[in-house]
């Protein structure tokens, strides 16, 4: 990801890449290049520690690591809105494929209409982190629209084996896939008595993120503090 996004920002004629940090180098080296917007394409274990130094040196960041939970969002807020750099603005962003975003959205809006909903998220196996910061985010926009239908739990009688059942995140069941050949895909599977509905995307190159990140590059400067996901840039309401 990180050697797609120096690509894609080379080749825009509105952006100059100033500063490629790879791992072990001295993140000062964000302030010596002048830089306005950091890209954080890191690991869930360095996350943290990085754009704690961009928001303290006044450098808005667009994030794409996965392992941002409630805690952590909450930090991250805490930081943006502390008054100590005035006008930084973080997007941190479950995902930056377009389609994805409004799978994402898509399947909010179709939550209230289902008694039953699962998650099917799959991946590379090189991915460190299970499940994907994207089905997580999806299982929270999902139970939000349940609760607002007044929708309860899903109907499950399993007695034993609950392992199988996948991770269990806002009470939405999701299931991690990690096998080769693929990049990123996830089904958001729907049910009532009598019907199936199936909404799923597939990323089948990591170029497809790319105008996502773009996007966030060009915008989060003018949406200051925290922004949690890339669909706050699209307009779609």
């Amino acid at each position: 990801m990180g050697t797609e996004a120096c690509k894609a920002i080379s080749a825009a004629p509105d952006m100059e890449l100033v500063a490629e940090i790879r791992r072990g180098d001295p993140l000062e080296r964000l302030v010596e290049a002048g830089v306005e917007v950091a890209v954080e394409l890191t690991r869930p274990d360095s996350v943290m520690g990085n754009l704690e130094f961009c928001v303290r040196h006044g450098i808005s960041t667009v994030v794409g690591t996965s392992g941002f939970d409630a805690e952590r969002i909450a930090t991250v807020r805490e930081w943006v809105d502390s008054g100590a750099t005035p006008g930084v603005g973080v997007l941190i962003a479950p995902n930056f494929c377009v389609g994805a975003v409004l799978m994402m959205r898509f399947a909010a809006q179709a939550a209230r209409f289902f008694e039953s909903v699962e998650i099917v998220e799959m991946h590379h196996p090189n991915k460190v982190d299970a499940p994907s910061g994207t089905a997580v985010n999806t299982a929270r926009l999902l139970a939000e629209a349940r609760a607002k239908a007044g929708r309860g739990p899903l109907p499950d009688a399993t007695e034993t084996g609950h392992e199988a059942r996948g991770l269990a995140v806002e009470g939405i069941p999701v299931h991690a896939i990690r096998l080769r050949g693929l990049v990123a895909s996830q089904e958001v599977m729907f049910g009532n008595v009598g019907e199936l509905f199936t909404i799923r995307h597939d990323t089948l190159d990591r170029a497809a993120f790319m105008p996502g990140v773009l996007l966030g590059i060009r915008r989060v400067r003018e949406r200051p503090g925290l922004t949690v996901g890339l669909e706050h840039f699209l307009d779609l309401d």
